[in-house]
């Protein structure tokens, strides 16, 4: 297999390419056959790889965009006022065979209406939905969408079952589960859209389809693929992400307040690290957007140099996996 060449928009996120340069190099590293583009304001990025000793600038090329699309800026004027801008011109290398795969942590929604344009969706695909896996008590459960669709037909819905069991079966789950996340087990519950959805996928060959799972079913682990609108799976994901950070802060502050409390923590504080490190949510950063043309990831916008590793990572699995043609193949069996 060829090496990756992957496409970074380098101007993206809270942190820009303060954040994104050095998480560059770090995956260089981790990946030795791996090509990046950085794409944005050439003469910083420049400034700050020749900060870094030992750069191997054979894999590491910068392509020059003028304009940056801000975290807040509507996608309308993203994609129709700037042409130049780190993220579109990131899509254009994928689109024009330059990348096998595009990661941003820009903003969202500019991400999608660009993805949607440059690259086009795939045949039966009405719109991509945003996926990553999370863990849960038996090991990870995929779920879409994340916040790339906040309101979706049942059709879409059911979609994004297809593509997320192929992301299954393609991390080697046998015959994934999956379930449409609602606020009961029962056939009566949810609204309509979700009860439609089931019917649906009720229906549908070729799917292991078990039925509605609650959030707690999610974390133990009663499904491997979850599928929701994107405006419930975005609260679910930052709510869990922000569960988490609290709960190893107030472990942290209580083995911290007496002396027998510290002794306990010392005994106790390897396997806790191993637990933190296991749920932490940098390693878990980096959604796919699924059911484009191309391989696209989105990144955390408030990702830290680690965090947007292991977006990069993400998107490393992906080339490798050749998850576009997976799906495009599944899809043809099952919706068209």
């Amino acid at each position: 297999m060829s090496a990756p060449q992957i496409a970074i928009d380098a101007m993206g996120g809270d942190f820009g390419p303060h954040c994104i340069v050095p998480a560059c190099i770090a995956s260089l590293a981790e990946f030795p056959s791996l090509h990046l583009t950085l794409v944005g304001q050439a003469p910083l990025i420049e400034k700050l790889i020749s900060h870094h000793s030992g750069v191997d600038r054979a894999r590491l090329r910068v392509e020059h965009a003028s304009e940056v699309i801000g975290m807040d800026e509507r996608p309308t004027h993203a994609l129709r006022g700037k042409p130049d801008s780190s993220m579109r011109v990131m899509l254009e290398l994928v689109r024009n065979g330059r990348a096998s795969a595009a990661v941003s942590a820009g903003n969202t929604g500019a991400l999608m209406a660009l993805s949607l344009y440059v690259l086009k969706p795939l045949a039966g695909i009405d719109r991509p939905a945003m996926v990553t896996a999370v863990p849960t008590a038996r090991g990870r459960c995929h779920v879409l969408d994340l916040g790339a669709n906040v309101d979706c037909s049942a059709e879409q819905l059911c979609q994004f079952a297809v593509m997320g069991s192929v992301v299954a079966e393609a991390q080697g789950v046998v015959r994934p589960r999956i379930a449409l996340l609602n606020v009961g087990t029962e056939s009566i519950k949810g609204n309509q859209q979700v009860k439609l959805a089931a019917s649906l996928l009720r229906q549908a060959e070729g799917l292991n389809y078990i039925g509605f799972v609650e959030g707690d079913g999610l974390y133990r682990g009663e499904a491997d693929v979850v599928v929701c609108d994107g405006f419930v799976g975005n609260i679910l994901l930052k709510s869990s992400e922000g569960l988490v950070s609290m709960i190893a802060s107030r472990i942290e502050a209580l083995f911290s307040e007496s002396l027998v409390s510290r002794m306990a923590g010392a005994v106790a504080m390897p396997l806790l690290k191993r637990l933190k490190d296991e749920l932490a949510p940098a390693q878990h950063n980096g959604a796919s957007l699924l059911g484009l043309q191309g391989i696209v990831v989105k990144s955390h916008g408030g990702a830290d140099a680690e965090a947007f590793q292991s977006a990069i990572r993400r998107a490393v699995i992906e080339v490798r996996e050749n998850l576009p043609q997976r799906l495009h193949g599944r899809l043809e069996d099952l919706l068209l």
